[in-house]
């Protein structure tokens, strides 16, 4: 303090009170290793106070190194130069609410043991928190930031508050901790937001924030739940990192975006890019600057990298990109031009229930498929579900087969221009099977094609259940030629004539004996290869030399005309599943 070789909490009282009297409004003050308690700070802000305005006005002021003992105020205050509060201690609560920092400001290594707030707070130049710790609630509520701002390596121990902060320079948040939840609802950032190897242990609440330019955050770690639901993105965003949950209901992106992704399950229902977006899942640990694989001992719990969508209801998906994702519960009745959306890498689907269930005394098995989560719901909603069926969301609306069949198809468009015919097979089935299912968009006729289509073939890609009714009736049909179809004996042609009397030409009519059915050794070797060799020629729609009885002869014509329909569908069935 100059003029004094002690601190002002050591000087004698008349010197302190002449020190005091010294003092006006915007004074330059140094108090560097001063400890205060409540009332010797008291005293120093009101010698300052303005009394037109009745506010605390300071110029310099230096207070590198001081202790605040119990619980202090600077509220209103005013600082007309620079603010230093390096190495600062304030061992109760710290008030700056409604305080004005009309030059830079420094809490570098600051430390705040009690509830800190800046709430409405101005910082109208540079402004650095840089290893400062807070042990208590920090409040930030409405605080502006007109110059830049760096919480870089600052570690807040609870809750943090920057809701409706106004951020109209760089915000820096590298390397920054926060053990408590972290609330930026509604804050605006006008430049760039660095959130670079943050680290989230609780919540990240960026609710209805907005960011007017460039954005890139991480790579971090989010031990909870990252909200950017009805966040709106003015700029290129970059997102990278590792959380247990990300919602981003309503989001707005107005420029490219790229969402790196680990763990976590995505909520991005009724968001709007209006430019391609892609989420991505990362297969590995993010990797820092220096060599060194990030941190991610508080989301071990979790299945090893796995990110997971919950749902892209009323999203235009033109523009959506999804590499490596899991789409099993992902809910996309109600998206826009899904046909369009590109699945890249290898993104999972639902399947159906394994193994054989019981309905009643009948035994059911379903044929292995990828299925919607809806259907999934749907199914466990009827009467005769059986076990295996994913259990029904709470808050899934009414969706049945008729919502459904034009996601499997959309999706089955969208398999087939990636040229991927395999992977589009079992949405044309789930498309087929919500048709079939649908009682008030499908006729009862059509039902009953569907029906006969999914028994003798399942819609043309089941080739096993198309080759198992072509073996039946290729059995029933030698069954019946063996029993009825085929004669007793080889029918004889016999030869007819007259001799005219005087002689001359000769006229013989050649005839062939009836065939007889069979009394009695039906079923032998030699009549199992003869029907064998007609259901054979059937099969390929050739008509055998084997004479047949009456009967068997019509056994020929509907064999003829249902074997080589089977055999069609089982090789449609094979092409459907290995065509590329």
């Amino acid at each position: 303090m100059s003029g004094h070789t002690a601190c002002l909490a050591h000087l004698a009282t008349s010197d302190r009170d002449t020190y005091l009297a010294s003092l006006v409004p915007g004074a330059d003050i140094n108090h560097r290793g001063t400890s205060f308690t409540a009332p010797l700070l008291q005293a120093l802000l009101d010698a300052l106070r303005d009394p037109a305005t009745g506010r605390p006005h300071l110029g310099d002021a230096a207070f590198e190194s001081a202790t605040f003992e119990g619980d202090v105020s600077f509220e209103s205050a005013t600082f007309r130069d620079t603010a230093d509060f390096r190495l600062a201690t304030f061992e109760g609560r710290a008030m700056f609410e409604s305080a004005t920092f009309e030059g830079g400001a420094s809490f570098t290594s600051a430390t705040f043991e009690g509830r800190t707030v800046f709430e409405s707070a101005t910082f109208e130049g540079g402004t650095l928190f840089q290893s400062a710790t807070f042990r208590d609630t920090a409040d930030f509520r409405l605080t502006t930031f007109e110059g830049g701002v760096t919480f870089g390596w600052a570690t807040f121990n609870s809750n943090t508050l920057f809701k409706l902060a106004n951020f109209n320079h760089n915000a820096v948040f590298v390397s920054t901790t926060f053990k408590g939840r972290a609330v930026f609802e509604s804050a605006t950032f006008k430049r760039d937001a660095l959130f670079r190897l943050t680290t989230f242990e609780n919540d990240a609440i960026f609710q209805s924030a907005s960011f007017e330019r460039a954005v890139s955050v991480g790579p971090f770690v989010c031990a909870r739940l990252v909200m950017l639901s009805g966040a709106v993105f003015g700029g290129p965003v970059t997102l990278s990192f590792a959380a247990r949950s990300l919602q981003c209901r309503r989001t707005r992106w107005s420029s490219t975006a790229e969402l790196r992704l680990r763990y976590a399950t995505v909520d991005f229902a009724h968001a709007v890019f209006e430019y391609p977006l892609t989420i991505a899942a990362e297969q590995e640990p993010f990797v820092l600057a220096d060599g060194q694989v990030m941190d991610e001992a508080s989301l071990a719990r979790l299945p090893d990298g796995v990110v997971r969508m919950m749902s892209l209801r009323g999203v235009d998906a033109a523009h959506l990109v999804l590499a490596d994702v899991d789409l099993s519960s992902c809910l996309l009745t109600g998206t826009v031009h899904l046909d369009q959306i590109r699945l890249e890498g290898t993104c999972s689907f639902d399947t159906v229930p394994s193994g054989t269930h019981r309905r009643g005394w009948r035994p059911v098995w379903f044929t292995r498929r990828r299925t919607l989560a809806e259907e999934h719901h749907w199914r466990a909603r009827q009467p005769a579900s059986v076990p295996g069926w994913n259990a029904a969301m709470p808050d899934i609306g009414h969706v049945g087969p008729a919502q459904l069949a034009p996601v499997y198809r959309a999706l089955r468009k969208a398999f087939e221009d990636s040229k991927n015919e395999p992977g589009a097979a079992d949405f044309y089935y789930g498309e087929m099977e919500m048709r079939r299912r649908d009682r008030n968009g499908t006729t009862r006729a059509e039902r009953g094609l569907l029906h006969g289509y999914w028994m003798l073939s399942g819609y043309g890609l089941r080739a096993s259940r198309a080759l198992g009714w072509l073996a039946a009736a290729m059995l029933v049909t030698i069954v019946l030629l063996m029993g009825l179809g085929l004669p007793k004996d080889t029918p004889k042609q016999e030869a007819t004539g007259t001799v005219p009397p005087g002689g001359g030409k000769v006229t013989f009519e050649i005839d062939k004996t009836d065939p007889q059915n069979p009394t009695s050794d039906r079923f032998t070797g030699e009549r199992f290869e003869k029907a064998l060799n007609v259901t054979l020629n059937s099969v390929v729609f050739r008509s055998s030399s084997q004479d047949l009885t009456t009967i068997g002869t019509y056994f020929e014509m509907g064999s003829r005309l249902t074997e080589p329909v089977l055999l069609g569908l089982a090789v449609l069935a094979i092409r459907n599943r290995v065509k590329r």
